[in-house]
């Protein structure tokens, strides 16, 4: 399987129908990744903290309803992570309430085994969070052999260490196999694709939303257009690419350390369409609500 490693969120977004309140709609990037993997046929498993109150009953009725894993997640009482969602222009700002919640408080003792994982997906605000952060960044320096994609999906106003931050990000970049980015995650770190690519030997990926995807490699560069959308919010959108990018790998049988080095930028193209056209679907409906395969 691919374990998604990250929050389980709930995203709390508009009731746009009443004008009125908030709608609870499953999200947190790991959550959403693993979720579109499942959608697409990838044997696919979450790990993060999830709560045994109401909202993680949604939360885990929505994995186990797209087939994903759940034996690895580190289950508790504490409540659910809430991320209130402002939209405009269909494009999504968070407020985000996790003190003392099952997500945040996750430690390196809930660590699972990976005797059945073959791939690893890091990402969301939890990298940036204590205790969490450091037990995902535990698992990830882990000599587990298995291929890293890293999405750090940056949200500044909620990194309340900044200087702190950037060293465990290094380190968890430098471990990547695969480094996915946004154009906004690529500005606060201050670096250019080429810059990413001197530092560290990963494929880089920079989503760019309505600009597509740009690849950076050993091997080469590709430009691959966004797929046409009607763009409803943007909520989940990269969680998914991640997802597509993934099963496209996984279906080329490019899933591994020694493939993705050596592979030529040609080879990556199904790959990043398959993103490009899940991320699609996804911002054509409110929420993080990706994609089934029947629907590509």
């Amino acid at each position: 399987m691919i374990l998604c490693c990250g929050e389980a969120v709930i995203d709390m977004l508009p009731d746009t129908a009443s004008g009125l309140g908030f709608m609870p709609h499953t999200g947190g990037a790991a959550v959403n990744t693993a979720i579109a993997l499942g959608r697409l046929g990838v044997p696919a498993g979450y790990f993060g903290g999830l709560s045994t109150d109401l909202f993680g009953a949604q939360l885990a009725e929505a994995l186990l309803a797209s087939d994903v894993d759940l034996s690895k997640a580190a289950r508790s009482a504490r409540p659910t992570t809430l991320a209130f969602v402002q939209l405009t222009d269909g494009h999504a700002r968070y407020a985000f309430y996790d003190e003392n919640t099952a997500g945040r408080m996750l430690s390196p003792a809930d660590l699972p085994d990976l005797g059945d994982v073959r791939a690893l997906l890091f990402g969301g605000i939890s990298l940036a969070q204590e205790p969490a952060g450091a037990a995902f960044a535990t698992l990830c320096a882990a000599d587990h052999g298995l291929p890293v994609m890293i999405d750090p999906n940056i949200r500044p106003d909620i990194i309340r260490d900044a200087p702190g931050f950037r060293p465990r990000l290094e380190a968890l970049l430098r471990r990547a196999d695969i480094i996915k980015l946004s154009d906004e995650d690529l500005a606060w770190l201050g670096l250019s694709a080429q810059n990413l690519l001197d530092r560290h030997d990963a494929l880089i990926l920079i989503t760019k939303g309505a600009d597509g995807v740009d690849l950076h490699s050993r091997a080469g560069q590709l430009h691959v257009p966004a797929a046409p959308a009607l763009v409803v919010d943007t909520v989940g959108a990269g969680d998914t690419f991640n997802a597509g990018f993934l099963a496209g790998l996984s279906r080329a049988g490019l899933l591994c350390r020694n493939a993705l080095r050596d592979s030529d930028p040609a080879a990556l193209l199904p790959a990043i369409q398959l993103g490009t056209q899940a991320a699609a679907i996804t911002v054509s409906r409110a929420g993080a609500n990706p994609p089934w395969s029947h629907e590509l």
